[in-house]
């Protein structure tokens, strides 16, 4: 039988998602921890690839297993696992679900604090030249991505993806204080990196080293932006995973 489980986790102290050869993963320790309770060995697939330092409040992930869970089991994999990953739930799907195939929107949010704090350095930005960014050019830049479906000009070069194109469904920055910028961004699917090059950009119109023409002009060629910025993983968090009805019943 196929089950998906939801789950969220803390990024930082993993090499992403994917089991790497440097370093432990959240899918190995995710593996390593179902195998010992569960006495055979389970490989889970995941919703996504997050990179190394990238959060999820919301992530899924697909096993299969024919036994039966033990007794508190999602309990029981939450006092085995690192702190910095949590299962929520763990519920039956139709045998062919796939949770990275399947899922119809990925919504993914970069936060940006202009105000140093010590509580929350592993998951916000610190930016400290707020005054110099234009909020409303940020947006501007930001919607200009929504008139697009080809996106080679934010995508990590050396990705193994077969095409560039995605559907965005959204694309802005909120100000949730005057000290707390969020940009939010959905899509049917995502290129390696596209988020942290999206905000780098909007951050650079912000600051008015890049133009909109700037942008318009590399999105029209499908060529690299001049001066590109990946910003730093720690601000980054997948929120949401859609999926059709029929998959989660």
């Amino acid at each position: 039988m196929r089950f998906f489980a939801k789950i969220a986790y803390n990024g930082t102290r993993f090499v992403g998602w994917q089991i790497q050869p440097n370093g432990m993963s959240i899918q190995q320790s995710i593996n390593e921890c179902m195998s010992m309770i569960l006495r055979q060995p389970i490989e889970v697939t995941g919703c996504g690839r997050t990179d190394a330092g990238v959060h999820a409040s919301q992530f899924f992930l697909h096993f299969d297993f024919d036994g039966e869970f033990p007794k508190g089991f999602v309990n029981r994999l939450n006092k085995v696992l690192p702190d910095d990953i949590v299962f929520y739930d763990i519920f039956e799907v139709n045998g062919d679900a796939h949770t990275r195939f399947d899922a119809r929107k990925r919504s993914y949010e970069y936060h940006l604090t202009f105000k140093r704090t010590p509580f929350q350095k592993e998951t916000i930005y610190y930016y400290p030249y707020q005054q110099t960014l234009d909020f409303d050019l940020m947006n501007q830049a930001a919607a200009l991505l929504l008139e697009y479906k080809e996106f080679k000009p934010f995508c990590k070069t050396q990705s193994d993806a077969k095409t560039m194109f995605c559907d965005l469904f959204r694309s802005e920055w909120v100000k949730e204080s005057e000290s707390h910028w969020v940009f939010h961004v959905s899509a049917n699917r995502f290129l390696r990196g596209m988020v942290r090059l999206i905000v780098g950009m909007c951050i650079h119109v912000g600051r008015g080293k890049l133009l909109l023409a700037d942008i318009k002009k590399a999105m029209d060629h499908q060529e690299m932006i001049p001066h590109s910025y990946s910003v730093p993983a720690l601000g980054l968090f997948l929120t949401e995973v859609v999926y059709p009805d029929n998959v989660l019943f």
